[in-house]
């Protein structure tokens, strides 16, 4: 199932995306229990598929962005947080901050995941049973913050407003049974910038989940993001910093394109 979040006359709700176009309202909750009804329902406009309260990234998990950035593959994990305001709608533009400048703001491409239930030490093989769905995301990162400006630490840099955009739908794993076996892209002003493969991943879905599950727990609606492929901006010569006025996109395959405009 492809579940859409729209805004409705009564507010944020969710609606299951038809092939032809049209939404069908979803009863429930989509963390509980939840089902897709006959009942139609008009789209208003798109919401980011979760409103996430946790969001968990992996850093340089993928073999070929380490290596363009001089890292050799990590033994574990690299993890890091961004905070729930940074979440943005399909279509919504990506705000170069102003109060604390920037001049290398990058893109990254990323396959998301959203959890459905509580995580606490969840064992690889039960790592699926765990996932609501998954969805194209955007990791946006102030490069100068992370690497000059901000003591070397990451959640400052891809944290600011808009610097998570989500979306256009979550797609169940009914739908979507390999998640590490999909293309992902990046295409900035019509040009792609990334095009790899998850299966590219050092750590994959699995991994991660059991990883950042052990003796924590992980609540219903975590967002975690798996890390980016190789072509991010910092990397290529010369770099290829967002600018105002630039629309990035970020297709993953099975899922669909997540654009925004960057001011």
């Amino acid at each position: 199932m492809k579940i859409i979040r729209h805004l409705s006359p009564q507010g944020p709700a969710y609606a299951a995306l038809q092939p032809d176009g049209t939404a069908r309202l979803i009863e429930g909750d989509v963390f509980g229990y939840s089902r897709p009804t006959e009942r139609s329902v008009p789209l208003g406009r798109r919401l980011a598929p979760i409103a996430p309260t946790t969001i968990v990234c992996i850093g340089l998990n993928y073999a070929k962005h380490a290596a363009e950035g001089g890292k050799p593959p990590p033994e574990r994990p690299i993890w890091f947080m961004k905070l729930p305001g940074a979440v943005q709608n399909p279509d919504e533009p990506i705000r170069i901050p102003r109060r604390q400048a920037s001049t290398k703001v990058d893109y990254e491409a990323e396959l998301a995941i959203v959890l459905k239930k509580d995580a606490h030490n969840v064992a690889r093989a039960d790592a699926f049973d765990y996932i609501l769905g998954y969805t194209c995301a955007n990791d946006v990162s102030a490069r100068d913050w992370q690497r000059d400006f901000g003591g070397g630490q990451w959640n400052h840099a891809k944290s600011f407003d808009t610097f998570c955009p989500l979306g256009p739908v979550l797609v169940t794993p009914d739908e979507l049974k390999n998640p590490n076996a999909l293309r992902i892209r990046s295409i900035l002003n019509g040009s792609v910038m990334q095009d790899s493969s998850t299966a590219d991943m050092i750590f994959d879905v699995p991994a991660i989940i059991e990883f950042l599950s052990a003796d924590k727990t992980l609540p219903a609606g975590t967002l975690i993001l798996t890390g980016t492929p190789e072509g991010v901006g910092f990397a290529r010569k010369p770099p290829v910093w967002l600018q105002p006025g630039d629309t990035i996109e970020v297709e993953i395959e099975g899922i669909g394109k997540l654009s925004n405009p960057v001011e």
